[in-house]
């Protein structure tokens, strides 16, 4: 007599059509440039209705106004992590944070009462809105930024992993700006911040963002008097910090770690 036959698991037929190897390959980030499905959400973040980082920086403000626990620090982590893709996927989303109240949400997670991971991820994020958007870095030291950051630094609790990013962050910030066409995309240099996966995603779209639209989000990068130099910078760095030299330095001799001199 044949044993009855075992009833079909969907769950696992379906994992190994997905398996099938004339399954088509995920493209590769340098492919996406070209790709409609990239476009057309390109041409949704124009719009206010459409715009992701409107709606993740809503759901930031609500996890902020939370208490303070393991399960919303990484609500508010992986909320950052979104914020900072999205704005690499889409630049012109950066000049939201012109605006001094979503600005002020980056300096209000970099008390040093909230844990590294949040001050680490945060740090990311920071850099990410501020990479080609000068009237950003405007708003952000009109915030008293650089004493958020500088105060930060100097704090016996903030963990060295955490230092070292305020560091890379601080080479950063000290670069030269320049006042790019609207919406070009982040250099390599400025990039290197981000690490491999930002830096990769942002080389993938650097050609097709140079050729979009404006956005109709507020806020644009007024012309001359936007931008300033190392000096300049160095001298309102000074203020907080005793050995800002140092990092100029470090940045004119390509010893950095962006590498500009080299």
């Amino acid at each position: 007599m044949s044993k009855p036959q075992q009833p079909l698991n969907k769950r696992h037929s379906m994992l190994a059509l997905g398996s099938n190897s004339t399954t088509t390959p995920p493209k590769k980030l340098k492919d996406l440039h070209s790709d409609p499905a990239y476009r057309e959400f390109f041409k949704l973040q124009q719009g206010f209705q459409w715009n992701v980082c409107m709606r993740l920086i809503s759901c930031l403000e609500r996890l902020l106004g939370k208490e303070s626990n393991g399960t919303n620090d990484l609500l508010v982590i992986q909320t950052l992590e979104l914020i900072q893709g999205v704005l690499l996927l889409h630049p012109p989303s950066r000049e939201l944070f012109a605006r001094e109240i979503y600005m002020n949400l980056f300096l209000d997670l970099l008390d040093p009462q909230n844990c590294p991971a949040i001050q680490s991820t945060t740090l990311l994020a920071l850099v990410t809105s501020l990479l080609d958007q000068p009237s950003n870095t405007r708003t952000f030291e009109t915030l008293d930024g650089l004493l958020v950051i500088t105060s930060l630094f100097k704090s016996r609790s903030t963990s060295r992993e955490v230092k070292m990013k305020l560091v890379e962050f601080l080479y950063f910030y000290l670069m030269p700006e320049t006042a790019p066409p609207k919406h070009v995309v982040t250099s390599a240099t400025n990039t290197a911040v981000l690490g491999g996966r930002g830096r990769e995603i942002a080389a993938a779209f650097d050609r097709d963002r140079r050729r979009e639209s404006t956005v109709h989000i507020d806020t644009e990068i007024k012309g001359d008097g936007q931008t300033r130099s190392t000096t300049d910078k160095q001298e309102m760095l000074s203020k907080y910090l005793s050995n800002v030299q140092d990092l100029v330095e470090d940045l004119s001799e390509g010893s950095g770690p962006f590498g500009v001199g080299s």
